[in-house]
């Protein structure tokens, strides 16, 4: 988007963070919804090979998710709470895709 359709201009550096944020919280976002099906089906039916699989390795993504927050709020200059939230949105199912979206658009407003 230009600046001639009434959009603010993100930042290259803010830009390339924001990419990076929202691969990171979709990744997390599916894998969180995959380690709820691990569970279900680990505590529902008895197999756990899904679930002792995928928790270590979605540990693994969601503090990549952390650290992709961290650097895009730092950068951005949010404060420590709204960071706080963002990254708690990479743990309940569904959240995670609602608050890229809103960090997203957060960034692509149309301008005054």
């Amino acid at each position: 988007m230009s600046a001639q359709q009434g959009t603010t201009e993100v930042p290259e550096d803010i830009r390339t963070r924001l990419t990076f944020f929202k691969v990171m919280a979709i990744i997390v976002g599916c894998g969180l919804l995959l380690l709820v099906l691990g569970m279900i089906l680990r505590y529902g039916f008895g197999h756990p090979t899904l679930s002792k699989t995928w928790s270590p390795i979605h540990g693994f993504l969601y503090i990549v998710y952390l650290i992709s927050t961290a650097m895009l709020g730092v950068k951005a200059g949010w404060t420590l709470s709204k960071m706080v939230g963002v990254m708690l949105a990479g743990t309940v199912p569904f959240l995670s895709f609602w608050m890229e979206r809103r960090v997203v658009r957060s960034f692509t407003r149309p301008s005054a």
